[in-house]
């Protein structure tokens, strides 16, 4: 049968299971990609694991997220990870290197490859034909280790792209109107593969941006076909040799279809405080903003830059006396052919303010907005609270929206802005030769150097908690209630006050739930200290989006969560639950959602016998009001022996030390 671009990847990786929707497979992985504020818990975990070297092709950490370097704890994780990457074998990309989303695509993106990364945006570098998934990461130093990764197999999502994107209209504007129609979980369990004769008039760096905010939708991941396109792309990186033509083959099918006609595509805006509040920017135009925020790894191009000083200059125009213009460069690289070719200096003429490479403001490390004021962003999220204001109005929108909203002072369609002042769309052409940097992306030292390097540590770099086996009876309270789409940056937020402990778990953890309910940690010890078993949280739907990051699993875990009992999971925080060993259960009928209550005592017996049962279900009594409900797992049974053992990494320990008992029957995650 003729194959699209996605199951020809899988079909070449694939060492486990069947390619049916549904089905647990288990595929070998290339490349992975770690960060800063996720790669600290994974280069524990490999020391944890005793792991002498990296087994993959790639491994690249990146330091990108915690740059600010207020006291100690930051600089001593970068000079942790870069230790440790010398122990492992692995690239480092220095500090002011750049977002680790386009300068691994730039340094090491390849067509046909396969790519797992601790960051929910890996999928960017489908842009280039990888298959790239986010992932916790405790699976990402699995597939380190050789391990392959295991997930369900995703149906494959087709849409055909037709047409041309009009002025004033680019790519963010293509991935916000896919939001529009299907909101942040339209594509959970799906991978979207983009097809058709309109993907010839995105560049590479256009498909980054749509692949990136894939994540929003919930999707495994994004994939574009390797033409012609990503071959100049490669081309232009000095790296030609890595190109290979994939495309779907003539006939292929999909599971599920969906059809944009590029040209009807018009300026999009997505509102507080979801990426899939999604409206037209001339709905909403006209109101007053505080900030315009260019950048981060959901516009990372550097056409993405240069509009917006292409588009200063033709107007000649000032950035608004009300208005912040923040520009965030994604890498040095970057930043060095915008110098080269004279887009800097309009920028710094209008007023705006030039900022580090890196994620900065995104993750909420700096650039926070006013309270209470609209803050445009093309950053790929606006959860609550994740700029680092309390009460923010974070909008996210184009380069094109976001510079004419920053001249004008308020929300401003782009189209308007042309028409106003007679200017035609500035279209960006890069050059072919690329001002390639690699001067802060250290290689791997070689094998017999690596094994004497010993890893630094600094006063704020904890080892990892080590939790208890799996009861066979818990008797928990529901220490907290949750609504739909509760996201990771409400378990547990970024912010320049959270990111330094990432390395941390004791002192990361007094952070959990604080966005939801500040007394969660409080009350949380204060049930360890009474001796009780632990408590549970209980939620609604796509429970978990957004953020590949563990510690939204870890530190509620290390403050003695035990269990999760919601509707549904975003795909990713459910994984991570599992690995740490916090039983992630579902209702059974989401109608007993409403029979629970905070404070509700519940009782889950026989759990040990519940859970290696094939029906996936566990009696749940309700002490408090006299009822009983049937939640159920969705565990494999490998997960199950891991969950029992206390998670992933006490699992990994008794196995290699030969104490641990094999699962009754092969089984695979999710």
């Amino acid at each position: 049968m003729p194959a699209n671009v996605t199951r020809q990847i899988l079909a070449d990786h694939l060492v486990e299971g069947e390619l049916t929707p549904g089905s647990p497979i288990g595929i070998r992985i290339d490349q992975t990609l770690t960060q800063d504020a996720t790669g600290t818990l994974v280069m524990l975990e490999l020391e944890a694991m005793g792991l002498d070297r990296v087994r993959t092709e790639v491994s690249a950490q990146y330091v990108d997220h915690n740059l600010v370097q207020e006291d100690h704890k930051n600089p001593d994780d970068h000079r942790f990870l870069r230790s440790a990457c010398e122990r492992f074998g692995v690239w480092f990309s220095r500090p002011g290197n750049g977002i680790s989303h386009p300068v691994h695509q730039e340094r090491f993106g390849r067509p046909g490859a396969t790519m797992a990364g601790s960051d929910s945006h890996t999928p960017a570098a489908g842009a280039v034909g990888m298959l790239a998934i986010g992932s916790g990461g405790l699976d990402v130093a699995m597939a380190m280790a050789g391990e392959p990764l295991r997930i369900r197999c995703p149906q494959v999502w087709g849409v055909e792209l037709v047409g041309e994107l009009h002025d004033w209209v680019s790519a963010k504007d293509v991935i916000l109107e896919l939001l529009r129609r299907h909101d942040v979980d339209g594509g959970v369990g799906r991978i979207i593969e983009y097809h058709g004769p309109g993907v010839a008039n995105l560049s590479a760096m256009d498909r980054h941006v749509i692949c990136n905010m894939g994540a929003e939708l919930g999707a495994t991941t994004s994939v574009f076909p390797a033409d012609e396109e990503v071959r100049r792309f490669l081309t232009r990186q000095g790296r030609a040799d890595d190109f290979r033509e994939l495309v779907a083959e003539d006939g292929a099918t999909y599971d599920v279809t969906e059809r944009i006609d590029l040209s009807s595509v018009e300026p999009l805006i997505a509102l507080p405080t979801s990426p899939g509040n999604v409206v037209p920017v001339r709905e909403v135009a006209g109101q007053p903003i505080a900030q315009a925020y260019i950048g981060s790894s959901a516009n990372p191009g550097y056409r993405d830059f240069a509009v917006v000083a292409a588009v200063l200059e033709a107007t000649g125009a000032t950035v608004s006396d009300d208005v912040s213009l923040d520009v965030n460069p994604t890498s040095r690289q970057i930043l060095g052919e915008l110098i080269r070719d004279g887009y800097l200096l309009p920028l710094v003429r209008a007023g705006a303010r030039l900022h580090q490479a890196g994620c900065n403001g995104c993750i909420g490390m700096g650039q926070a907005p006013p309270t209470d004021a609209i803050s445009l962003r093309t950053t790929p999220r606006n959860f609550p609270g994740r700029s680092g204001t309390v009460d923010d109005r974070v909008h996210l929108c184009s380069p094109e929206t976001a510079v004419a909203s920053a001249i004008t002072g308020v929300i401003t369609d782009p189209r308007d802005l042309g028409t106003e002042h007679g200017i035609d769309f500035p279209r960006i052409v890069e050059t072919d030769d690329a001002l390639i940097d690699t001067e802060l992306l250290i290689a791997p030292l070689p094998e017999e150097e690596a094994a004497k390097v010993e890893i630094i540590k600094g006063p704020n770099i904890a080892s990892l908690p080590d939790f208890e086996p799996l009861p066979d009876e818990l008797e928990l309270e529901v220490l907290l209630e949750t609504g739909d789409d509760v996201s990771t940056d409400e378990i547990l937020r970024a912010g320049a006050a959270v990111l330094p402990y990432r390395s941390n778990i004791p002192e990361i953890a007094r952070f959990a739930f604080d966005v939801i309910d500040p007394t969660y940690h409080d009350r949380a010890v204060a049930i360890q200290e009474a001796g009780g078993a632990g408590h549970v949280v209980v939620g609604g739907r796509n429970y978990g989006q957004g953020s590949s990051r563990e510690h939204a699993a870890l530190a509620p875990r290390h403050v003695g969560l035990r269990a999760t009992l919601v509707v549904s999971y975003a795909r990713i925080h459910w994984q991570n639950l599992a690995n740490f060993g916090v039983l992630p259960l579902r209702f059974a009928d989401e109608r007993d959602r409403d029979a629970l209550a905070q404070g509700d005592r519940l009782r889950l017996t026989g759990l040990h016998a519940a859970l290696d049962s094939g029906s996936g279900e566990v009696t749940v009594e309700n002490l408090t009001q006299g009822t009983t409900i049937t939640a159920v797992h969705d565990l494999s049974p490998r997960q199950v022996e891991r969950i029992r053992s206390g998670g992933v990494i006490r699992y990994m320990k008794e196995r290699l030390s030969g104490r641990q008992r094999q699962p009754r029957e092969r089984g695979l995650e999710e």
